[in-house]
């Protein structure tokens, strides 16, 4: 189904589009024909990403440096797209998380993650959704959460909250703005690799997820890259409301996530803390 120039002519946003999933969902998105643009907080991130895959797949990838957490900003960013042309579909990646214990957490470290991933895409998908419906355009929004939705999940909390949050917005938008020809549905994918999910939610190692996995393997970039395509896509213009793992059935098999950090101790949360710190620090530098 994903055949050669089947985005040719559409117009996509992926936030957080210049690095982990995102750059591979906005890859394959190029690769099919789509200009791409890309928001995040990087600059010089977005500016890499956009010279690296328009080198590889030719296209246009666009970028937008923008906090999410903004609502002016996102608004602002949106209309800066429209006023280029209306967009065809809206991919919500953008997200933040580490591992904590839940009783450690300040208020701070709370809202780093629900601003985000809660507010953040609240406020993206309305700014373009507003604009769909104006300009009576339809469109297609895929969100990525987790398949902590369905089970919860300890030492994520403000996550699962958030992501359970956007879960809900799914189902919501798909009745309410269906009679607009806007479909909203999302991926909640188990183990795919990358640096930045990584360092924050396994930041000393952790548990073989290919071995745990009844498939015996974690997930791979392309596979998201196809499944975003697929739900993006008119030839599948019925699916709404519908949120699809993407994790080789972990979560019927095993549950919950980073249960065997409840064998942890005080020494081993404050080395994943500076870990984690780390890693935070190491991103901050790079924000223009």
């Amino acid at each position: 189904m994903l055949r050669d120039h089947l985005f040719d002519g559409k117009r996509f946003l992926v936030t957080g589009g210049g690095t982990g999933l995102g750059k591979a969902m906005t890859a394959r998105l190029l690769e099919l024909g789509a200009t791409v643009y890309i928001c995040g907080r990087r600059g010089p991130v977005l500016d890499a990403t956009a010279a690296e895959l328009t080198a590889r797949h030719g296209g246009r990838v666009l970028t937008r440096v923008v906090d999410i957490r903004d609502a002016a900003a996102v608004d602002a960013m949106a209309q800066s797209i429209f006023d280029e042309g209306p967009l065809d579909g809206l991919v919500n990646n953008a997200a933040g998380n580490f591992v904590s214990r839940t009783e450690d957490l300040s208020p701070r470290g709370f809202n780093a993650i629900s601003d985000i991933v809660f507010r953040g895409t609240f406020y993206v998908t309305q700014a373009v959704g507003r604009r769909w419906i104006a300009g009576g355009h339809p469109g297609s929004v895929v969100s990525i959460i987790v398949t902590w939705v369905r089970t919860g999940s300890p030492f994520v909390v403000p996550s699962a909250m958030s992501k359970a949050g956007i879960d809900a917005m799914t189902k919501s938008l798909a009745v309410e703005w269906g009679r607009y020809g806007i479909r909203v549905n999302a991926i909640a994918p188990g183990v795919i690799p990358t640096e930045g999910a990584s360092k924050r939610l396994r930041p000393t190692g952790g548990i073989d997820a290919a071995a745990r996995n009844p498939m015996k393997r974690v997930g791979r970039l392309d596979e998201i890259g196809n499944l975003c395509g697929v739900l993006l896509s008119d030839e599948c213009g019925w699916i709404n409301g519908e949120t699809i793992a993407l994790d080789g059935g972990d979560w019927l098999a095993n549950g919950a996530y980073f249960t065997e950090y409840l064998a942890w101790d005080d020494a081993q949360w404050a080395d994943a803390r500076a870990k984690i710190e780390a890693q935070n620090a190491k991103d901050r530098a790079g924000r223009s």
